[in-house]
């Protein structure tokens, strides 16, 4: 899809437009930033809104149930006895528990995949399989049932870098980029060892390393029809220069130069509609939120991994730019009409999320830390801050909860500006231990700055 920018919109008024009037009740699944944002959006375009569990965020903008987002059951019953019009699943641990196949029984209305087209996250197997079904192009690999095994392989191949992967569900960190054969050796270990990764790595994917800039392209597709939204760069690595452990992310910004108009047509017609035609013909039709995480690579675009809902923190830095409504988008996949819903409208700029986690992550952290200076970001023009990992404390004061603690979004009609309003909004949030990266969007800017040092200026050039 080609984006169609919007008229400009000052940042003021958007931030302070009012939601319309709705009789619509959608429940959002959930309790991180992604949540947070689609809450944040569902109420601009409208609807009541109910999110499950919830955190001290939503709880200012819509109603937190205290249900978890993989008691299904549960949900089920919330949304029959709430009359709620639409549930859209966020995270996707539910998906791959068939959350959506119980909404569906139940005769609700549910935004998401079904269990088995939600393996294209939940097993690297499956989405290999899928991949090769569709001839579309990505890394090479081997795949292991045990750590024996994976460790014979590598004792037996040549030292050289390649990726080690989880085969199921870990949370963004079952992924290790490793540099040489004892990086790979240690990553198979530790799969076979840390409690944290026990379900995901009954099997073990080795892989080729790819080389290139990393990008995120989603689409929104009923299975038939796709919308291609603006592509992102997310920030996986814990610290600055994209040194130390994988995270689920600790900041994105959109749009992604590194992907112009023509590379993100190629993408849609060489990676995302070929998926979704392959899933089909295998009769596990996908309907939702089809994540690329991509390599660009000098061979051309290449799959990392697919994830089968929206991006944590992607998510935070696409709704802000979403001008156009997201619940019209969401109805489109649920009935099977997409292809009779307008294209999205996006606003002009850029958006830049970074990601304020709490000392120790991505390993465990103290939660319980009183959170300080969260109105005055807010207060900012153009910022929006979505709690990932927040609680109430009984005296009304918001509180850490998790490792991935806040992701402070921005919109600025640069990226440039967008950086340095998210990262204004940064400095007046504090707690003790709060950290973040420092450079959110760099990579983009040096990419910008190299790409106008290589266009001569006009009279340039080899004269008459």
């Amino acid at each position: 899809m080609q984006v169609v920018p919007s008229a400009p919109t000052a940042q003021s008024r958007w931030k302070e437009s009012e939601p319309l009037a709705s009789s619509r009740r959608v429940l959002v699944v959930g309790g991180g930033g992604r949540e947070h944002a689609l809450a944040w959006k569902l109420r601009r375009d409208g609807a009541e809104v109910l999110v499950a569990p919830g955190n001290a965020g939503t709880a200012a903008i819509a109603e937190n149930i205290p249900v978890a987002a993989t008691d299904i059951a549960a949900l089920v019953g919330v949304a029959r006895d709430r009359g709620v019009d639409l549930t859209v699943v966020g995270p996707e641990a539910p998906l791959v528990a068939g959350i959506v196949d119980a909404f569906a029984a139940a005769g609700l209305r549910v935004f998401g995949p079904t269990a088995r087209a939600a393996q294209l996250e939940g097993s690297k197997l499956f989405c290999k399989q899928m991949l090769h079904r569709g001839d579309v192009p990505t890394a090479m690999f081997q795949e292991f049932r045990s750590v024996a095994a994976a460790r014979e392989f590598l004792a037996a191949r040549e030292d050289m870098p390649i990726v080690v992967k989880a085969d199921g569900l870990a949370a963004g960190k079952g992924v290790f980029v490793c540099d040489d054969r004892a990086a790979a050796l240690a990553a198979v270990e530790a799969l076979g060892s840390d409690p944290q990764f026990a379900g995901a790595a009954k099997g073990i994917l080795i892989e080729e390393r790819l080389d290139g800039a990393e990008v995120s392209v989603m689409a929104i597709t009923d299975g038939r029809t796709i919308v291609t939204l603006p592509p992102l760069q997310d920030h996986k690595a814990a610290y600055d220069g994209d040194q130390g452990p994988n995270t689920g992310g600790m900041g994105a910004y959109c749009p992604t130069p590194f992907v112009d108009a023509d590379l993100l047509a190629d993408i849609e017609a060489r990676i995302l509609v070929p998926t979704v035609h392959a899933m089909r013909r295998a009769k596990v039709p996908f309907q939702g939120v089809l994540y690329a995480g991509l390599m660009l690579t000098a061979q051309g675009p290449k799959v990392l991994e697919f994830n089968a809902r929206f991006g944590d923190p992607e998510c935070e830095a696409l709704m802000v730019l979403l001008e156009s409504s997201l619940l019209d988008l969401l109805d489109g996949v649920a009935d099977r009409r997409l292809e009779t819903v307008e294209q999205p409208v996006w606003r002009p700029g850029a958006s830049v999320t970074v990601v304020m986690a709490s000392e120790g992550y991505p390993g465990a952290v103290e939660k319980g830390r009183t959170i300080r200076g969260l109105d005055a970001a807010a207060a900012l023009p153009g910022v929006e801050v979505f709690h990932a990992a927040t609680k109430l404390a009984v005296d009304g004061s918001v509180q850490s909860d998790g490792g991935r603690t806040l992701a402070v979004t921005a919109v600025g009609d640069s990226l440039a500006r967008a950086k340095l309003l998210a990262y204004s909004g940064v400095r007046e949030i504090r707690w003790p231990g709060a950290w973040c990266r420092k450079d959110i969007s760099d990579k983009a800017t040096a990419f910008e700055l190299a790409a106008a040092r290589a266009v001569p200026a006009a009279g340039d050039g080899a004269g008459a």
